[in-house]
């Protein structure tokens, strides 16, 4: 991933809160001449001081045979993102030369994956995933919630996936390279159109008051 150096995050705690916040990745897996690509949910930890993600697939889903023949792994989480208008700019009424621009958060993380069949690993990693994602409602959906049978039938349908990550990358492109009359008026205009995940990040990496002021 290109990332100039203005752009580039390297906590990994950062890192990975970000996957925790946006956790469907773009797996990505290469051998010989094939490439392929699927959106997948993915769980986030650490263990001995190595990022691991771990995720389900399709049993009909060809990567997983790709992955277990050793492909070349690589997932991408995107963050907030944001059109950014040249508009907002206090330059552009100072000299004009300024062009529109995309901001965004974003995590690539390499590595080296290995599939679980057993029903052991699969279920922990389905549990978890469910628990994590349903914490929150009102009356958590629960995977037991589901006959025992049915349960068993459907792990016997999918293939786990774990990723050790060997490097994690992060790009939090927000303005941060803009003078900063400049990032004040992104922010301002940000918040007028309620983005406010882009106009936090652009007032934390921008040095801006939490007003963006």
């Amino acid at each position: 991933m290109y990332s100039p150096p203005q752009f580039e995050e390297k906590d990994e705690a950062v890192l990975r809160a970000l996957i925790e916040a946006h956790p469907l990745g773009l797996l990505i897996s290469a051998s010989g001449g094939d490439m392929l690509a699927n959106p997948v949910p993915f769980l986030v930890s650490v263990t001995d001081g190595v990022t691991r993600l771990r995720a389900h697939v399709s049993k009909a889903n060809p990567q997983w045979r790709h992955i277990k023949e050793g492909a070349s792994v690589l997932v991408v989480f995107q963050g907030a993102d944001s059109y950014i208008t040249p508009s907002w700019y206090a330059s552009k009424a100072e000299h004009g030369k300024v062009v529109p621009t995309w901001n965004y958060a974003m995590v690539q993380a390499r590595g080296t994956a290995s599939v679980h069949e057993g029903p052991d690993w699969l279920g922990g990693q389905v549990a978890e995933l469910t628990n994590r994602h349903e914490a929150e409602r009102p009356a958590p959906w629960k995977v037991d919630d589901a006959p025992q049978a049915f349960v068993a039938a459907q792990l016997r349908g999918i293939v786990g996936i774990e990723i050790s990550v060997s490097e994690l990358k992060g790009k939090w492109k927000v303005s941060q390279n803009r003078p900063v009359a400049d990032r004040q008026g992104v922010h301002t205009g940000l918040v007028a159109q309620q983005d406010t995940d882009m106009a936090r990040l652009v007032a934390l990496y921008g040095g801006l008051p939490e007003d963006g002021k």
